[in-house]
């Protein structure tokens, strides 16, 4: 019998909230959340018994080291875990098995994980729409297979796609601009979870501490930040062919 249902996210853009909540519900009624993008640190324990969704962004084939570090926060005294890398139809790469690396080393027990696709945050074109509502159904079809291993107590080890060591994650070299819509609310400040944004100077961005997440580009009331068009534009065409791809979800369990 499952204690306690809790969904774990990092979710500058809301995508990652919503399949891990998707996710949640369906395995039972009644969920507690966790959002990693608040800057505060707690340390937070489960217990054998309790079942967790962790889901977070893909960032160029890995996990944000922002996520990796507030999980280390997170401790699992062997509670059993499901895993989502959730990306926008490019590839995921090492990030699935390194959120289950990360999980294992917090003391969760790894039983199931998926890769799952999103809306790219940067490129909306791409994925435009996901998850919609098929994705929706797989996922519930998804939670019944969880619930149905979780029942078994099966102790089977988990495969799923990477490489150890992970690839090596480089940084795109650019931060949001700002345009003269700028009311300065303060909005931007208050939600990015690095602290990137000066409260009294919002137009500023520190290079060192954004790591893109899109989260301030996301909640402007005024749509004042975006990605330099520049930027936009080469990575649109970069990723231009992915737009007419459907590309699946994955499920290993």
């Amino acid at each position: 019998m499952i204690h306690k249902i809790t969904a774990i996210y990092f979710s500058p853009t809301g995508t990652s909230r919503r399949e891990a909540v998707t996710l949640a519900a369906a395995l039972g009624e009644e969920i507690a959340e966790i959002d990693l993008s608040c800057p505060c640190r707690q340390e937070i324990s489960f217990t054998e018994g309790d079942l967790v969704v962790v889901s977070g962004p893909v960032y160029g084939g890995r996990l944000p080291s922002y996520m990796t570090d507030k999980l280390k926060d997170i401790h699992g005294n062997g509670a059993a875990a499901v895993t989502l890398a959730v990306y926008g139809n490019r590839a995921y790469e090492d990030a699935l098995l390194e959120l289950n690396d990360c999980m294992a080393e917090q003391g969760f027990s790894v039983i199931a994980s998926a890769a799952l696709i999103a809306q790219h945050s940067i490129i909306n074109e791409v994925a435009a729409g996901r998850p919609d509502a098929a994705d929706e159904k797989e996922v519930t079809d998804f939670a019944a297979k969880v619930l149905n291993k979780y029942a078994s107590s099966s102790s089977s080890r988990l495969k799923v796609p990477g490489d150890r060591p992970y690839k090596t994650w480089t940084p795109m070299p650019v931060t949001p601009v700002v345009s003269d819509h700028c009311l300065k609310c303060g909005l931007c400040a208050q939600k990015c979870p690095t602290g990137a944004i000066d409260m009294d100077h919002p137009q500023q961005t520190d290079a060192l501490k954004c790591i893109l997440c899109m989260r301030c580009i996301s909640v402007c009331p005024e749509h004042a930040r975006a990605i330099p068009s520049s930027v936009r534009e080469n990575l649109a065409q970069k990723l231009g062919p992915l737009k007419e791809i459907r590309r699946p979800n994955e499920f290993y369990i």
